[in-house]
């Protein structure tokens, strides 16, 4: 419920923005996304449309997206003002050349276990597979299941919710960019454009500013058709990397009626 909560939220945030947008067919078909599984997650479908949004300024992607970036602090805690700012920059105010074919707008390669649409890309090496979207949200939302799901950004998660230094520079000690001054840039926008306001008005709502203690237990699940290791992810919010480590897996290859353990979050 909470994640259709959040689609609808995103959807009427921007189709309320004043930016305008274009439709483009992608290279294969043209899909649309819709409420597709039992978690309410949107999947695609096999009919629909390509959305990028005509951008022209920093201000008017800030405008575009600020709304949809204090959601996903509402829900992943990770501050609306690194999320804006990592856009800003990894995707160029999503004029670059990979965010205007992917809509991806955080840079994010394909990675093990990866089965939605993907686009490959000259990055650190030539011809790098990147992940696809049909619709900018979709981005914002995979970037915060992205750093929320890896335990190599676990770190990031302790840290207060308004601390924007210390994200931008737990990113970069991360790994999560090999620019050396990844942080001083992150930093530079949030503060040239204010964008640490939208991290207050977050917790001016009733958020707090200090992340909630994290319990973890360990729970079984058995494959079913039509699973991947990149579906059951999605459902439990971990990385495929940790499933495949935490089953002793060599492959992502999975059988029906096969025994996997996850990690969970423990509910309080």
């Amino acid at each position: 419920m909470r994640k259709l909560v959040w689609l609808l939220g995103a959807m009427l945030v921007l189709q309320a923005c004043g930016t305008k947008k274009r439709t483009v067919a992608s290279k294969n078909k043209t899909r649309t996304y819709e409420r597709g599984n039992s978690e309410g997650y949107p999947m695609p479908s096999d009919t629909g449309k390509f959305i990028v949004y005509d951008i022209n300024s920093v201000e008017e992607y800030i405008e575009t997206f600020a709304e949809v970036a204090k959601l996903e602090m509402k829900a992943y805690g990770i501050p609306a003002s690194i999320t804006l700012a990592q856009g800003i920059l990894e995707s160029g105010i999503g004029k670059g050349e990979l965010t205007q074919k992917t809509n991806n707008h955080f840079g994010i390669k394909c990675h093990t276990g990866w089965d939605g649409e993907y686009a490959y890309h000259d990055d650190d090496r030539k011809g790098e597979c990147f992940r696809k979207y049909n619709h900018p949200m979709y981005s914002f939302r995979d970037h915060s299941i992205f750093l929320s799901s890896r335990s190599r950004y676990a770190s990031l998660f302790r840290l207060r919710r308004d601390d924007y230094k210390g994200w931008a520079r737990g990113l970069k000690a991360a790994g999560y960019a090999t620019d050396r001054k990844y942080p001083q840039k992150l930093i530079g926008f949030i503060e040239n454009y204010r964008l640490y306001r939208f991290d207050r008005e977050v917790l001016r709502e009733g958020y707090s500013a200090t992340p909630p203690a994290r319990d973890y237990e360990y729970t079984r699940y058995i494959v079913k058709k039509g699973d991947t290791l990149y579906s059951i992810s999605r459902r439990y919010y971990v990385s495929v990397e940790e499933l495949m480590e935490l089953n002793k897996m060599n492959s992502s290859q999975l059988s029906i009626g096969q025994e996997l353990k996850i990690k969970t979050e423990k509910l309080k």
